[in-house]
């Protein structure tokens, strides 16, 4: 059943403002706007612990349209704060025991959302003038207190969230030839997936895990995820990373994984003006000179310039949209990151053999293959 109309208003912190139409839960929603690209996999995305305290613009103009199934999670509850669509589908074209309506999974996890915006308007809006916090509210005639409310809605720069997606309790996952610990900064499923495909039981640590923890744990490798807010506040972590690469363990980082692998080796992270979020981001491979089409989700960036200037550094990887950078390796050592998401599903699966060059790099250290 559609709900009766309701009037909703998106409001941004420099005061623009939209006005169109309730979906989802009917309330207020405050938190950094952001936009995605892709065309597909909304209930991914919505899923994704990278998203956690930031509100979605979908550029794709019908959402909804394929409902939600219960197995296409990427973790254990929905994670954005508010959904911002130009079409919204309440019924489903597809039919199955295991799905749902939209409308109804945004409802039971209250995600407030406003439809019949434009959209492209709100899109091209961010992307001239930069990420920054948004509210939306089907409390439409109190236009003064929300700004209010919106005023004390803190910046992502500084934010640590990463404690806030976090298993709490570490657990085990699956049986395989090698055994990865794995430290949960706001993991996706599809990464555990990736690794199990390979042949690794993976067991997930809470994101604090000390180094001599995991060290004394007799594993092959170390994922560190990807995950949601501004890496540098994480001190403690870092340096149990650093520890970790001192180590010399193999170790592959994903996004914020990346990042933090980034910082403990003296590298610098900044905000970017809007992010990199969809499913069509070009990258080159700069050790192989091939490009991949990679699904993307992030915030911040490690800075190019310090990472080129590092003798202990290796970039194999850049964005070609705007020349950041999206991969690293340490010289001499099994550990290497890239800044995009290898595990995205749906989406494009160029970039899945850095899982088998992980794999790989521990089937060198365990010697069961020579270099």
């Amino acid at each position: 059943m559609i709900p009766q109309d309701k009037n909703a208003v998106l409001l941004f912190a420099d005061g623009t403002t939209f006005y169109g139409k309730s979906c989802g839960a009917e309330g207020t929603a405050t938190a950094e706007i952001a936009f995605n690209t892709g065309m597909t996999g909304y209930q991914e995305i919505f899923t994704d612990p990278s998203y956690f305290g930031q509100m979605v613009v979908m550029a794709a103009t019908h959402i909804g349209n394929y409902g939600v199934h219960e197995d296409e999670v990427e973790s254990d509850s929905v994670k954005i704060k508010g959904l911002i669509v130009k079409k919204f589908a309440y019924k489903p074209s597809r039919y199955g025991s295991k799905v749902s309506s939209l409308q109804d999974y945004l409802e039971k996890h209250n995600v407030v959302g406003i439809r019949d915006v434009d959209t492209r308007e709100i899109v091209t809006y961010i992307r001239n003038n930069g990420a920054q916090n948004a509210l939306i509210s089907t409390d439409v005639e109190n236009l003064d207190q929300l700004k209010k409310e919106l005023a004390q809605v803190p910046s992502m720069k500084g934010m640590e969230l990463a404690s806030k997606v976090s298993t709490k309790e570490k657990y085990t996952v699956g049986e395989g030839d090698y055994k990865v610990a794995l430290l949960d900064f706001g993991v996706k499923k599809n990464i555990i997936r990736s690794l199990q495909e390979r042949g690794c039981q993976v067991t997930v640590f809470p994101y604090d895990t000390a180094a001599e923890v995991i060290l004394a744990g007799g594993f092959d490798g170390v994922q560190l995820s990807n995950g949601p807010g501004d890496p540098e506040p994480l001190v403690e972590v870092i340096e149990n990373i650093k520890k970790l690469v001192d180590s010399n363990i193999p170790i592959f980082g994903i996004c914020l994984g990346h990042q933090l692998l980034a910082l403990s080796q003296g590298l610098q992270t900044e905000k970017m003006h809007n992010g990199h979020r969809g499913i069509n981001h070009p990258i080159l491979n700069l050790i192989t000179k091939k490009g991949e089409i990679t699904s993307q989700n992030h915030g911040f960036v490690v800075r190019m310039e310090e990472a080129l200037a590092n003798e202990n550094i290796e970039v194999t990887h850049k964005h070609l949209n705007d020349q950041t950078l999206a991969g690293i390796a340490l010289k001499g050592k099994k550990v290497f990151s890239v800044q995009y998401h290898p595990e995205a599903s749906p989406g494009p699966h160029d970039s899945r053999y850095l899982f088998d060059q992980f794999v790989d790099n521990m089937k060198l250290a365990k010697g069961v293959v020579t270099a």
